[in-house]
């Protein structure tokens, strides 16, 4: 059978063929067209970003996060949280890590003298939590009493007897009449001392004490003239807040550094805050290193640290 050929305007064939490959050169060759196909890749793109963009972020409220609430609601209020009290807290939770998230989005955390103190305050803690980890050996401790013997250096301690005289009582002649019960306490040591002086409060004799607690009571330096007095003589008059006095050192005992189990908290203490403050230098030291610092003058002149 002979093939048939195509009727005229049928929309198959070769000539129909040629026609489209014609006219789709002539369209591509278009600026419009390429203009229209560079329009519809930026939709689209933009479509996907804003597709993700759109996209919610995530806030889990983990299980340990609501029980440290309630346990924190438990604490203040004395009682354990209702249903309607959970979700308060809850919610209360999710809006302040929304809020958050929004700041830090808007860069409210920076230059803000507060939040900036807080993360150096927090960034300290962390320095504090790793120095009170630390369990320090008692060779360590031993060293570290040595090293600062200074610090845990129990004062020298004294006992006297007194004589005291009253300013107010006395007048002009209270320096004479000390000076005189003074010869007369020096002359015969079996000479009564209670026959002399005016009535205080305060004890005629007082037990061994820190020349802190001394100075404490009597005022400042008195205690130190009284470690200057030789034991078991008479001396004075020795001025303070209260007037003059006739003063015998009884006893004296020197300052002493303590052996480790009798200040062993204080010692512990101690170490631990030098090994926070070790820490926190070392840590500052190598997070130094990353930076460049400039400091400018007032003038304008950079100031390298």
């Amino acid at each position: 059978m002979p093939a048939v050929e195509p009727a005229a305007g049928s929309s198959s064939g070769p000539a129909y063929g040629k026609v489209k490959a014609i006219l789709l050169k002539r369209v591509l060759r278009e600026p419009l067209a390429h203009f229209l196909a560079l329009a519809l890749l930026i939709f689209a793109g933009y479509g996907l970003l804003g597709a993700e963009e759109d996209k919610p972020d995530s806030i889990v409220v983990t299980a340990p996060k609501i029980e440290q609430m309630a346990t924190v609601f438990t604490k203040t209020w004395q009682r354990s949280p209702t249903a309607e009290d959970l979700k308060g807290l809850i919610d209360d939770h999710v809006k302040e890590e929304i809020l958050v998230r929004q700041a830090l989005e808007l860069g409210l955390d920076r230059d803000d003298t507060v939040v900036r103190r807080r993360l150096r305050q927090k960034m300290e803690f962390l320095n504090a939590a790793d120095a009170e980890a630390l369990a320090p050996t008692d060779a360590e401790l031993d060293a570290y009493l040595i090293a600062n013997a200074a610090v845990f250096e129990t004062g020298s301690m004294l006992a006297f007897q007194q004589v005291y005289f009253n300013p107010q009582r006395r007048g002009d002649t209270i320096a004479q009449d000390a000076a005189s019960v003074l010869e007369a306490l020096l002359t015969d040591s079996a000479t009564d001392r209670t026959q002399f002086g005016d009535p205080t409060l305060l004890p005629p004799d007082l037990p061994l004490s820190s020349k802190i607690s001394i100075d404490q009571t009597f005022g400042a330096d008195f205690a130190e003239k009284l470690d200057k007095a030789p034991l078991g003589q008479w001396m004075g008059p020795v001025d303070s807040g209260f007037g003059l006095h006739l003063i015998r050192v009884t006893k004296r005992v020197p300052g002493r550094v303590p052996a480790l189990e009798e200040v062993r908290d204080a010692v512990s203490r101690e170490w631990t805050n030098a090994k926070r403050k070790e820490l926190e230098d070392q840590r500052f030291a190598e997070l130094f290193k990353r930076y460049v610092v400039s400091i400018e003058s007032p003038t304008g002149a950079a100031i390298h640290p």
